[in-house]
Formats: C-alpha cells, structure tokens, sequence
C-alpha cells in the first residue's frame, strides 16, 4: 500500500470510530433514564464525609465507568488534603457557599456558577471557606473505584479526620490515588 492510500485509510478509521462506538452500545450502560430527589444517594445510603454529605447522583455502572457524579452539601469548613488521581480528572461545580480550589500551583476562589477542572497527575485539593452551608457537585472521569473510596471514606465517621494525609494515605493509594501534602489552609 503506498503512503498516500495509508494515510487515507488511517484516517478514515479515525473518523468512522466516534459513529462505530455510538452504534455498538455498551452492555455495561443502563438502559433508562432515572430521577435521584433531591437529598437522596443514587444507592438510597447516606455518606457521611469529613464534614459532609455525599449523595452519589450518577454511578459508574449508569454509563459504563465513564463517570461518577456526586452533590456535596458541606457543614464544615475545610477539605481533603492535597492529593493527585492517577487515573481521573475531576471536575467541580459550585452551587452554595464559597470555595477555594488549588490545582497545581494555582488557588482559584470559587463561589455559586463557578467551576474548576482538576486534570488527572494534577495535586489537588478543595476546602469550603464560607460559613453555613456549602453545596458542590464533584465529578471524576472515568469513574474509576471512587464509589467504593467514598463508601470506605464513611467509615472514618463524618468529621475531618485529624492528620487526614497519614491516617487515610493506605485508603486512598488502594484507589488510585496519592496524597502529596495537608489539607489548604485558609
């Protein structure tokens, strides 16, 4: 095959992948819609963490591990330590309240409207600085074990875990992740 029909046939591949995959669906995806209320789990479980709550909205096994979708409603100041996701990026998206988000060496000051994109490999780490409550929609793609991670996270009660970084680092490696420094100070 010459060069020019090569790289014509390459191409084409290419641009006939995104209609191949949208025709073969994945068996993995649910096949219907669904409604979670507000202040409910997609699992009907509460998870109680460091400071909050987090209502999982759209499970790894709605979309075929694509991605995780949670609503947090924080009643605490502060948030996990500074950390890195070896395999996802995570998004976030301010609905109350007020947060600082660090990504990379970069602090951005988020309030209602406001998002942040946290790459995969990025150290990263939140923390809710306003009083009252705060509300946040968090999500990680592709979804990874990061329901399982919140769902372990829970058993380490509702409350910020003093010295986070060292007591939960096994916890969080187990998932993917690493915890490069302390919670944000503010």
């Amino acid at each position: 095959m010459n060069r020019r029909r090569f790289l014509q046939t390459s191409l084409l591949a290419a641009a006939l992948t995104p209609t191949a995959r949208a025709l073969d669906p994945n068996p993995e995806r649910s096949g219907t819609g669904f409604k979670v209320a507000d202040g409910h789990n997609r699992t009907g479980e509460d998870l109680l963490i460091m400071g909050g709550r987090f209502d999982l909205k759209v499970s790894a096994k709605d979309n075929g591990g694509e991605f995780c979708l949670y609503d947090t409603l924080r009643r605490s100041k502060g948030g996990p330590a500074l950390h890195r996701h070896h395999a996802q990026d995570e998004w976030f998206y301010v609905l109350r309240g007020e947060f600082i988000v660090q990504v990379g060496e970069d602090t951005l000051r988020l309030g209602p409207g406001d998002s942040a994109f946290a790459p995969r490999k990025i150290p990263h780490a939140f923390a809710m600085v306003s009083e009252g409550e705060g509300q946040m929609l968090v999500m990680f793609s592709p979804a990874g074990s990061m329901e399982d991670f919140f769902h372990q996270m829970a058993g380490f009660g509702k409350e910020i875990p003093k010295n986070q970084e060292i007591v939960m680092k096994q916890l969080w490696a187990d998932h993917g992740m690493e915890i490069v420094g302390p919670p944000l100070k503010f």
